[in-house]
């Protein structure tokens, strides 16, 4: 096959060859890495020279288990690689769990030395806790694990894109947006016509740009057609911390309380108090598995006013205390 014509890159020159490396924090996501790498290695192969080579690298050169319990061998550690263009620090579920100083002053090495550091599904947590991110980036990573990140660092911006390309640190949502966010960093080095090539090998049918969302929206996930009933379940999702009220909800969506009643109960088999509660409750769930935070912290990002009040909920609904829900799934 040979080397495509490509349209005019939208930056300078590009090298003709750019190192990425990929620091594995254990229990990353595999999808999320071989989604990014697959990609870079197909443009390779495309363009008939290499545009990209890549390094596997964890923090001691050792193998890392990803968060399907497979084990991936490393290249090298992250102390023996010398200023790659770019360092993508991939993780998982518990991206926390083993940082160290060492760690900290590494990346500050990298980065001081030019690299670009970015985060892939939740790689921003690392890149946050080494204060490697400024208020001006755009941050995004996986929407489940957002309301932890926006609790811990709320002056810093985040969004719900699939990926953010800045000038010096690049995020994405890991999933099948690190695909995406490789399709879009192809096309900015060598142009549109290498990146649907790339994209017709992986039998991606739509590159997908920044502002695609992660999630489904509400119709498409929940088979809904009601406007008042995909506007009322819209609000209720972004205002989880501080609940509106069923009757303020109700006038937001032009309808009565009874008709918002009867639309949630035909489509959802639901009541609005019950569903909007279970939201809140989910995401305590996800806030307990994922993060360090206090159950009283919990309670107030989740529309409780108290750790008790979070509790008594919690333990009705998930027969299980909050507390002891957390030590189970850190077994």
């Amino acid at each position: 096959m040979t080397l495509l014509r490509s349209t005019p890159p939208s930056q300078d020159r590009s090298p003709p060859e750019r190192h990425i490396a990929f620091l594995l924090i254990e229990h990353f996501s595999m999808m999320a890495f071989f989604s990014a790498v697959e990609p870079l290695r197909i443009a390779n192969r495309i363009a008939e020279q290499t545009l990209y080579r890549w390094t596997v690298v964890s923090v001691d050169g050792k193998p890392v288990t990803a968060s399907n319990e497979m084990r991936l061998m490393a290249d090298a550690a992250l102390e023996d690689i010398e200023s790659p263009h770019a360092l993508a620090i991939c993780a998982g579920f518990t991206p926390l769990k083993r940082l160290s100083r060492a760690l900290h002053r590494r990346l500050h090495y990298l980065d001081q030395q030019g690299c670009r550091l970015g985060g892939i599904d939740t790689g921003a947590f690392v890149l946050a806790m080494a204060g490697l991110v400024d208020p001006e980036d755009r941050i995004t990573l996986h929407w489940e694990s957002l309301p932890d990140f926006k609790e811990r660092w709320p002056h810093l911006q985040t969004s719900e894109a699939l990926f953010e390309l800045g000038r010096k640190r690049f995020f994405c949502a890991g999933g099948a947006a690190s695909m995406d966010m490789s399709l879009a960093a192809i096309a900015r080095h060598h142009g549109q016509d290498l990146t649907h090539a790339v994209a017709e090998q992986l039998i991606h049918d739509r590159v997908r740009s920044r502002e695609d969302q992660q999630r489904l929206s509400i119709a498409r996930r929940l088979n809904l057609h009601q406007r008042p009933l995909i506007e009322t379940l819209h609000l209720m999702e972004q205002h989880l911390e501080s609940p509106i009220p069923i009757e303020t909800l109700a006038q937001r969506a032009s309808v009565s309380r009874r008709q918002l009643q009867r639309l949630f109960a035909e489509a959802l088999g639901s009541t609005p108090a019950a569903w909007y509660l279970s939201l809140r409750l989910a995401r305590a769930r996800t806030l307990l598995e994922e993060s360090e935070m206090s159950i009283t912290a919990i309670a107030l990002a989740c529309g409780f006013t108290s750790a008790s009040g979070l509790s008594h909920t919690f333990q009705r609904h998930y027969a299980v205390a909050p507390g002891r829900y957390r030590r189970s799934k850190a077994l």
